[in-house]
C-alpha cells in the first residue's frame, strides 16, 4: 500500500524526481501546490470516469451483441455452448439449465425439468440416483432468494448434513469444485436455475451481475427453443400438397382457383383442405389457417 504521503510526493514532482513545489520537508503545501495537485486529481478523476463510460458501453455492446447471437441460435446446444464461451472466462465451463421441480418428485420425474447440460453423465445420473436435489443446500438457498448463490465447496457453507457434506466431495471427483447458481423468475413465478461449475471461481463481484443477466438470456431462449420441439413433435404432419393447399387457402384462393394453380382438379383441392382441416383439428377454414401459422406450416 502506498502512503498518502507518497502519493502526494509523487504528484508534486518532476520526471526528474526532483520536486516541482519549493516547500520544507514537513511543511504543508502551498495553495498554488495545492491547486496543481488538485488539477493532477481531476485529470484521474476525469480519466477514471471515462475508462468506466468505456467500459460501461463496451459492456452494453457485448451484451446486445451476446442477446443477438442468442436469438439467432436454432437449437439448444447452439444456446449452451454461446453461454458457455462467456462463463468459461471465469473459470466455470459446467452448466446445468432446468426448471426448480417440486419436492417429493420421483428422481426420473426430477431430470425431466433439465432443459440442457454439460455435466459428466456419471454424475448428473449418480446425482439424480441419490437423489441429491432434497439435500442440497443451493437447491434450498434459490427457492426462497432470488439472488446469485456463489459456492466454493463444502468448506464454503456452514451447517451441512452429512449427507450434503458427501454430495459435494462426490461431486469434486468430477472436477466440480466451486461455482455459482443463478436463479431466474419467470413470468409464471416459476423458477429457472442455471447451474455453473468448474474446478475455481474467478469472478469479481460485479461481474456476477453482467453474467446473471446472460444467464437470464440463455435461460430464456432454451425454454423457447424447448417449447418449440414440443410443438413440432405434437404438430400433425400435413402432406406436400395438404401444405400447398393450406397455403393459398391462407392467401384467399377457392378450391376452384387452387385447382388451377396447381394443376389438379376441384374435388382433389378440396379433398386436400378437407384432410388438413381434420389433421389441425379445425371446424373451419379461418381456424385452419390460424393452425396452419401457429404450427409454423405458414410463414
Amino acid at each position: 500500500m502506498i502512503a498518502p504521503e507518497s502519493i502526494w510526493s509523487s504528484l508534486c514532482a518532476g520526471h526528474d524526481g526532483k520536486k516541482k513545489f519549493g516547500f520544507r520537508k514537513g511543511a504543508t503545501a502551498p495553495p498554488q501546490g495545492k491547486v496543481v495537485a488538485q488539477h493532477h486529481f481531476g485529470h484521474i478523476l476525469s480519466f477514471g470516469t471515462e475508462f468506466k463510460r468505456a467500459s460501461a458501453v463496451r459492456s452494453l455492446d457485448e451484451t446486445l451483441q451476446f442477446v443477438a447471437d442468442l436469438q439467432a441460435a436454432h437449437s439448444i446446444d447452439a444456446v449452451q455452448d454461446k453461454f458457455l464461451a462467456l462463463s468459461s472466462h471465469y473459470g466455470l465451463d459446467r452448466v446445468l439449465v432446468g426448471t426448480l421441480p417440486d419436492s417429493g418428485l420421483r428422481p426420473e420425474a426430477k431430470k425431466a425439468h433439465l432443459l440442457t447440460y454439460t455435466w459428466p453423465e456419471e454424475w448428473l445420473d449418480h446425482y439424480v440416483n441419490e437423489d441429491y436435489f432434497d439435500c442440497d443446500p443451493l437447491a434450498k438457498v434459490i427457492r426462497h432468494d432470488p439472488r446469485p448463490a456463489p459456492w466454493r465447496g463444502a468448506g464454503s457453507m456452514q451447517g451441512l448434513s452429512p449427507r450434503a457434506q458427501l454430495m459435494f466431495d462426490e461431486a469434486s471427483e468430477f472436477n466440480i469444485k466451486q461455482g455459482l447458481v443463478l436463479p431466474i423468475i419467470t413470468l409464471e413465478s416459476d423458477i429457472v436455475f442455471v447451474s455453473l461449475a468448474g474446478e475455481t471461481l474467478d469472478i469479481d463481484p460485479l461481474e456476477i451481475g453482467t453474467l446473471h443477466l446472460a444467464a437470464s438470456h440463455t435461460a430464456t431462449r432454451a425454454l423457447q427453443l424447448s417449447q418449440i420441439a414440443i410443438a413440432q413433435r405434437a404438430r400433425p404432419e400435413l402432406t406436400a400438397r395438404e401444405r400447398e393447399c393450406i397455403r393459398w387457402a391462407a392467401l384467399g384462393k377457392s378450391e376452384w382457383e387452387i385447382s388451377q394453380i396447381l394443376g389438379i382438379s376441384e374435388h382433389t383441392s378440396e379433398k386436400h383442405l378437407l384432410s388438413a382441416k381434420s389433421k389441425l383439428g379445425a371446424v373451419n377454414r379461418v381456424q385452419a389457417v390460424a393452425e396452419a401459422i401457429r404450427l409454423g406450416y405458414i410463414t
